[in-house]
């Protein structure tokens, strides 16, 4: 019997569906009728496609289907194995951070919260090596429904991105330019934030004499945050200046800060320096924390910080896989006051 080609399928897509839902049916019932194990070899990809008389393309799309589920796994070079005997939820997610801290675990948990038993999760770090990153993509294109990523590289990540389909790539808190199709954004812009939240400061920012941002040399959005900070100081005339560094010597008087540091450091380095000098916050310096924790809120009675909606990050992703919705959605900072300006 001579199979019809999937292009001239009267139905469409319908048909494409069903010739490869043959092959996840023909497979599953094998593992329900114990002709498959766990660990077990499936049939090569021309048997499966000699006994279910379907075109090799089909029946890869039905082997990617069973992959993304997690029922079979493959083996570089040596064929699909049985990963498990059902398939346990709707989705599965390979969520890739750069780093794990506070504020990604906030992302998290969000998005477990928002997704609940309908997907599995798996979390992997690529610690901003390009090389991991681009490892965990490429080998694991087939094994998941969805990749939540956040990126931040010195290289363009874009012709890996691209390599997902778009309707499983979502990419969290960084536009990545470069991106094909329509897929799930949700993305701080730094550049209009700094300037919006500058803006709304601007009574309390009078009575300091000069705007000091600490631009750390090794962070991703620093040229963002820059660009916004002198556009800002030069469309309201403020005296301003740009350190990589604080220390004692570069330390003034009557300068307001605003800090990004990694680990909060400069943070720290300006405290101290305040006590030594014996400098109130938020009277003879002002400082301006880039990203909200327990911790800011009760140092030194409280510091104002610009932070963004990162509980909100995690469960607009999550929100975009449950409704099979691509979204392109900006997550705007919040200035919090507090003493420290």
């Amino acid at each position: 019997m001579k199979e019809t080609p999937e292009s001239t399928a009267p139905t469409g897509g319908m048909t494409q569906r069903l010739k490869y839902m043959q092959l996840v049916d023909f497979i599953i019932s094998q593992i329900e009728n114990d002709k498959l194990g766990i660990n077990d070899r499936l049939p090569t990809l021309n048997q499966l496609t000699s006994q279910l008389k379907i075109s090799k393309e089909t029946a890869l799309k039905g082997l990617t289907y069973l992959s993304e589920k997690g029922i079979i796994e493959s083996e570089y070079r040596k064929g699909y194995y049985v990963k498990r005997l059902r398939q346990l939820q709707s989705y599965r997610v390979c969520l890739i951070f750069d780093k794990m801290n506070v504020l990604r675990d906030t992302v998290y948990q969000a998005f477990l919260e928002t997704i609940k038993d309908h997907a599995e999760v798996e979390v992997f770090f690529h610690h901003h090596n390009f090389k991991v990153f681009e490892k965990l993509i490429e080998e694991n294109l087939n094994n998941y429904t969805h990749f939540v990523v956040v990126t931040f590289f010195k290289e363009n990540p874009s012709a890996i991105l691209n390599k997902i389909p778009s309707h499983k790539r979502i990419v969290i808190d960084h536009r990545e330019p470069g991106l094909h199709g329509d897929y799930t954004c949700i993305y701080q812009d730094h550049k209009s934030d700094i300037i919006e939240s500058l803006t709304e400061l601007l009574p309390r920012l009078d009575k300091y004499q000069r705007l000091v941002l600490l631009a750390p040399l090794e962070a991703f959005h620093a040229q963002d945050l820059i660009e916004g900070f002198t556009t800002f100081a030069k469309q309201y005339e403020k005296p301003h200046k740009v350190l990589h560094t604080i220390n004692e010597a570069s330390a003034k008087k009557g300068d307001a800060y605003i800090t990004f540091s990694r680990y909060d450091q400069d943070d720290v380095d300006i405290i101290k320096i305040a006590r030594k000098k014996k400098w109130k916050l938020g009277k003879d310096i002002g400082l301006l924390s880039y990203n909200d924790t327990a911790v800011k809120e009760v140092l030194e009675d409280g510091i104002t910080v610009i932070s963004t909606d990162f509980y909100k990050m995690g469960q607009e992703a999550a929100r975009a896989i449950l409704n099979r919705t691509p979204v392109m959605l900006r997550d705007p900072a919040k200035v919090i006051i507090r003493n420290s300006l």
